[in-house]
């Protein structure tokens, strides 16, 4: 079986914001950051090269595929934040019809600025999603 490539790592997230060109950006991952950390009640952790994630749990699927992953995370991409772990919850869908202006990826919610989102909602979604994720998970395996 195939190894990941996205595992926890030792590297220091905070390295990972304050790389980011950006002020603006950095700014955003930088409050998205606090605002996880203050969600979660977690410390964030580095995934891969650039994802930042909070918490983990171990996942198999009946195919026998199985791994580690964050509970929530995000990662900050030149065009967007990625955050990760937000969808497929009991109240994901109502939060984010409140959340404000964003798109959805395939698991992912992409944010361009924090300021177009509003940010108490967006701590609700997370501190949701953080709680539900293996509760959630643990069902579709």
């Amino acid at each position: 079986m195939a190894e990941l490539k996205t595992t926890q790592n030792d590297n220091d997230p905070q390295a990972v914001i304050e790389a980011i060109e950006s002020a603006t950006k950095r700014a955003d991952a930088a409050h998205l950051l606090h605002l996880m950390s203050e969600a979660t009640g977690d410390h964030p952790k580095l995934w891969g090269t650039s994802m930042i994630g909070f918490g983990s749990f171990h996942y198999r699927y009946a195919s026998g595929h199985e791994g580690d992953s964050m509970r929530v995370g995000f990662a900050p991409r030149k065009t967007a934040l990625t955050l990760y772990g937000l969808q497929g919850h009991p109240r994901s869908e109502d939060l984010l019809a409140s959340l404000g202006k964003f798109t959805l990826g395939k698991g992912c919610v992409y944010v361009k600025r924090l300021e177009d989102v509003d940010t108490n909602v967006l701590r609700q979604l997370i501190t949701h999603a953080y709680e539900e994720a293996e509760t959630t998970l643990d069902s579709a395996t």
